[in-house]
């Protein structure tokens, strides 16, 4: 353990580089404790805080760049890798897009705060075309603020710091296995937490050949939209759908439908989970042939393609 702090003395500056840039990029790796112990070292001279900075939001940007063109280029396409590569729960994408609507650029101030946001918003930014001048004037500030946070923490607890660091170093080996322990612990239950979001809503998906075998038979089902506002706006709704992002009440929403008949959910996440959770909670109403479809946006349009003629919705209409 003491190798390891002399580490952080000689090449912290380096280190922090990498190791902020690894997080930025999407990994696991808590980046923001590093720069708490850098600015600790910096009041001692062991490091040089204003370099750390520099180091800090040089990877920021790096990362930033990397995922506003990505957006840019790709669209939708590059959120749904990220998340599903992200160990948050699926419904990351579909939570942040409509806040970072809301704030609009001014989102990325914060944004490296925010687990999950940090990652989806430069590439969110991409994807609706923000300006790159805006991008990266708010994309500097929010790095600046939150490696600034980070090293300040670090400064002003740095007595706190040093003497943790001090029984650190007493440990050995044993502290690196409690490092790497609580590393593991970590990232165990951000797995632990994306599994049970998934259990929470595991229900019977509908498949694209399975619609349309309820087409071909008149049945004539409810398509309901559950992507959010910002997902709409990037990919037009199925011709037809009803549209819910939230900003409407379930109930509301389909008021005078029969309860007998078909409703298929779709959204564009990974694993259908936010169209698995809006047909948990129709059939909490009531409507037990609500079902999300497998593939949801992207696996209509496959099949249909995207000039599909509208489906028609008669709320008096039996199945």
């Amino acid at each position: 353990m003491a190798n390891l702090i002399l580490l952080l003395q000689e090449y912290g500056v380096l280190i922090v580089f990498a190791v902020v840039l690894i997080e930025q990029i999407g990994m696991p790796i808590p980046a923001f404790p590093l720069l708490i112990v850098a600015g600790a070292l910096s009041v001692d001279g062991d490091t040089s805080a204003l370099m750390v900075l520099a180091a800090a939001m040089c990877a920021c940007f790096i990362s930033d760049s990397f995922w506003f063109r990505a957006g840019r280029h790709y669209g939708k396409r590059i959120l749904k890798l990220l998340c599903k590569i992200s160990l948050s729960p699926d419904y990351c994408v579909s939570q942040t897009e409509d806040n970072f609507r809301r704030w609009g650029p001014k989102a990325l101030i914060v944004a490296k705060f925010i687990p999950g946001f940090n990652t989806i918003a430069p590439p969110l930014s991409g994807a609706l075309g923000t300006r790159a001048v805006t991008f990266y004037t708010f994309s500097t500030m929010g790095g600046l603020l939150w490696g600034a946070t980070g090293i300040g923490i670090g400064v002003f607890f740095h007595s706190s710091v040093d003497q943790v660091l001090d029984i650190l170093s007493t440990m050995g080996t044993t502290a690196l296995i409690v490092l790497g322990t609580l590393l593991l612990m970590f990232v165990l239950f951000k797995y632990v937490e994306r599994r049970r979001f998934r259990q929470s809503v595991e229900i019977e998906r509908i498949t694209i050949d399975d619609l349309k075998a309820l087409l071909e038979q008149g049945k004539d089902p409810v398509l309901v939209d559950a992507r959010s506002t910002t997902a709409q706006l990037l990919e037009p709704a199925i011709p037809g759908a009803l549209l819910f992002n939230g900003g409407e009440t379930m109930p509301n929403l389909v008021a005078g439908l029969d309860k007998k008949r078909h409703i298929i959910v779709y959204c564009s996440c990974p694993n259908d989970v936010t169209a698995a959770h809006v047909a948990k909670q129709l059939i909490g109403y009531g409507y037990n042939y609500a079902k999300p479809l497998h593939g949801g946006l992207d696996a209509w349009n496959a099949e249909f393609g995207e000039r599909q003629q509208p489906v028609p919705v008669d709320n008096h209409a039996s199945a």
